[in-house]
């Protein structure tokens, strides 16, 4: 039997992809936003495509925002980019 892929929707780009494939940006119970590279963190999840254009696509249209239903500070948004680049280059 073949098991189900989890697909998952990048809040950059909209499209689905395989949660392997992508990045999962996690708001953790004390309201801090943080890169989840296990996939397997408590809290609310926002996905991303590994590609710093959905990062820059998803910082302009609040996605990640509308997907941990929070405003976002533009210093964490700072420190997610610098995150995902060193996280690209992998």
């Amino acid at each position: 039997m073949n098991k189900k892929v989890p697909m998952r929707q990048c809040v950059g780009c909209g499209e689905m992809k395989s949660k392997k494939e992508m990045m999962r940006i996690l708001k953790t119970a004390e309201g801090d936003i943080v890169l989840d590279v296990t996939g397997k963190k408590n809290g609310r999840g926002a996905y991303l495509c590994i590609s710093e254009e959905c990062m820059k696509r998803a910082r302009k249209t609040k996605g990640i925002e509308r997907s941990l239903k929070m405003s976002i500070p533009s210093e964490v948004y700072d420190n997610l980019e610098k995150e995902f680049v060193n996280r690209e280059k992998e």
